[in-house]
């Protein structure tokens, strides 16, 4: 056979582990070729490929990002954009598609699958928001790079007694808040599931200050107030619908100061989370996926996507790992309330 892969979306560390698996154990075991497509989506719809074999995917491991590159390209709001695909599929002989992505990247391979694309989606998001699976490599990464963060905040805020707040990143779910934070020893944390009493967060504020320590607010770059607390800017769209987030970290110090007097400075961590090497689980977790995942296409299992249940790897159907977001249930919040203020 002679397969095609491409990473879609925003990049994270570990994706060139699940290429290395993919092509280690495609070519060695089962003999099969290897085609790349650059740039997420835009690859197989413009038909840009580059060689992908043993040599092309030798020290990739520990590297962060995708030597595939990436991007959002959405074909689905391209017209023809499906048909452009199969066409070039066609055209490079490619007989099968992994996919490795997030929501949105998964929720067009589902698309080319109803279409009769024979596609194998692998969860790839730092956001863990991928229903299906457990766990999303990348996740545990990020929140190990926001938990350092955390921690040097500590000590800066307490020399200058100082509210510092650390955005991170999640658009929908708050995951990399809520284990960043609580690992972090955060005082406050905000995720977009449970819109926020900017009253209750001042008072928090001002309690650990009363105790002669420096508060700490982890913020999710999507969480928000109780409508009419706050302004909050609305930005533009990407090309999948999503508004363009940030700056409510920067919102929310200005809040602070004029509602406590007290000084607030923010630090977002934006791009910084998805960069630089894997951890060992993400490297592990990714690779597993990548063996998985050229499993499935070997056996002609399509439609599904590689997925971590436990500790064992599973196959789900690409409708059910996209059908909704995962997002932080009340229980897991109610936790972390417990260290508030």
């Amino acid at each position: 056979m002679r397969i095609g892969v491409l990473t879609g979306g925003g990049d994270c560390p570990g994706l060139n582990a699940v290429i290395r698996a993919v092509v280690r154990k495609g070519v060695s075991v089962y003999g099969h070729e290897f085609v790349g497509f650059r740039d997420g989506w835009r690859g197989p719809l413009e038909g840009d490929t580059m060689p992908l074999d043993i040599q092309a995917v030798r020290g990739i491991l520990p590297r962060g990002g995708t030597i595939l590159g990436s991007s959002r390209t959405n074909p689905i709001k391209i017209e023809g954009g499906v048909d452009r695909i199969k066409e070039n599929l066609a055209a490079t002989g490619v007989d099968a598609l992994i996919a490795i992505g997030g929501e949105d990247t998964l929720g067009v391979a589902k698309q080319l699958y109803d279409r009769h694309v024979n596609v194998v989606g692998v969860p790839k998001t730092i956001d863990n928001d991928l229903s299906g699976t457990d766990y999303t490599f990348g996740f545990d990464t990020a929140v190990n790079i926001a938990t350092e963060a955390i921690d040097r905040l500590h000590t800066t805020a307490e020399s200058h007694h100082r509210a510092l707040i650390c955005e991170v990143m999640g658009r929908h779910a708050g995951w990399i808040a809520l284990h960043a934070g609580m690992a972090g020893g955060a005082n406050v944390i905000l995720i977009p599931e449970r819109p926020f009493d900017i009253d209750r967060v001042c008072e928090y504020v001002e309690s650990r200050f009363r105790t002669r320590y420096s508060p700490i607010i982890v913020v999710a770059e999507g969480a928000h107030p109780i409508e009419g607390q706050m302004e909050l800017q609305t930005g533009e769209l990407d090309a999948f619908g999503h508004v363009r987030l940030g700056g409510i970290g920067e919102m929310l110090a200005k809040e602070i100061e004029k509602r406590t007097g007290k000084e607030a400075r923010t630090t977002v961590l934006g791009h910084i989370q998805r960069g630089g090497t894997p951890t060992a689980y993400d490297r592990v977790l990714a690779t597993r996926f990548g063996l998985q995942a050229i499993d499935a296409a070997h056996e002609g299992d399509y439609g599904k996507m590689v997925a971590l249940r436990g500790t064992e790897i599973v196959r789900v159907g690409l409708d059910e790992a996209t059908a909704e977001l995962k997002t932080v249930p009340a229980s897991r919040y109610s936790e972390a309330e417990v260290f508030f203020g």
